[in-house]
Order: structure tokens, then C-alpha cells, then sequence
């Protein structure tokens, strides 16, 4: 097991990923729950290969007063449903690309889950929407980041308005000359 707290405060969300070769995809997650301020670890830690090293790791998360877990995997990817097994705490999976389909096999398994052990799952490779998941799921009790999460949708809105004038003028100017 690789492991790594990221931040000063007590971590709030764990980033859990089944290979090292994940780690990249993954850090965008890092990245982004860094920009709100959300402390984190993150943990190397394969459901195949480590099982029980995994129930021991996600038994004690509530204790550590993690609220969120994120995991990514690949392949047959049981890492996401495997964590939901074993606890209470919102999981969010995030499909891993690779092998011979490309990523579709991660994303079946960690989308079709049994009744009664639910798993959020974001877009393939997209560990950048699973940390604003889990910024929103925190945000419901904690006011401040509340506040953080307004003002990023406001400037996600906000550029995005600015990229799509950029674009009109863009395309007004080539009309004219025509």
C-alpha cells in the first residue's frame, strides 16, 4: 500500500486507486480538490491483489474522519464496488481507459452495481469530476466551501459566456471578410 496525505487539516476524501499506473489519471483529482481546499489522501491499494489490506484500509476511514471516497480503476475494475461494500461513505467511481476495450469493461462494472451497494460514477478518466462530486457532497454541510464551490460554477459560467463571444466575434470577423 503507497499512501499520501495531501494538505495540513485531517483528510476529507480518499482517493483510492488499483494501480500505480492509475496514479496519473487520479492526480487530476488531487488537483482539483486542492483548488477548493479540501484535504485528501490517496492510497495505491488493488482489490484483486490486496483484499484484505483494502477492507482494513476503507474499515477505518469514518474513524479518520474521511467523508468521501473517490476510486479509480481499470480493466475489470472491482476497486469502486469493493469500497462501497465495505462502507457507508459516498463512493464515486471513475473508470479507468486501457486494455482491450479501451476502458468500456471499467466502466460496465463500476456503472452496474447490485442494489443496495451504490457507486457514483463520473465519465471515463474523469477524476476531475469526481473531486467536484465530492467538493458538492461536502459542501452540503460545511458553508465555507459552499461559498468556494458558488464561486467556481460563477466563473465556470462566466468564462465559458467570455469563450463563446470570443468565438462570435471570431466568426462575425471572418464573415466580413468573405
Amino acid at each position: 500500500m503507497s499512501q499520501s496525505s495531501i494538505g495540513t487539516d485531517r483528510a476529507r476524501v480518499a482517493i483510492v486507486f488499483g494501480s500505480p499506473s492509475d496514479a496519473q489519471t487520479m492526480s487530476k483529482a488531487g488537483a482539483t480538490l486542492e483548488r477548493f481546499g479540501v484535504p485528501y489522501e490517496q492510497v495505491s491499494l488493488s482489490a484483486h491483489r490486496a483484499p484484505r489490506t483494502l477492507a482494513d484500509y476503507v474499515g477505518q476511514l469514518r474513524a479518520r474522519g474521511i467523508s468521501v471516497v473517490i476510486a479509480g480503476a481499470g480493466l475489470a475494475a472491482a476497486l469502486p464496488g469493493a469500497v462501497a461494500a465495505l462502507t457507508a461513505l459516498p463512493v464515486i467511481g471513475v473508470p479507468i481507459s486501457g486494455g482491450a476495450l479501451d476502458g468500456m469493461d471499467s466502466m460496465l462494472a463500476i456503472a452496474q452495481m447490485p442494489p443496495g451497494v451504490p457507486v457514483a460514477t463520473v465519465g471515463l478518466n474523469n477524476s476531475t469530476n469526481a473531486a467536484i462530486l465530492a467538493t458538492q457532497i461536502l459542501a452540503l454541510s460545511d458553508p465555507d466551501l459552499s461559498l468556494r464551490l458558488a464561486e467556481f460554477k460563477d466563473d465556470f459560467e462566466r468564462n465559458a459566456a467570455e469563450g463563446l463571444a470570443a468565438l462570435a466575434a471570431e466568426t462575425a470577423g471572418a464573415g466580413a471578410g468573405q
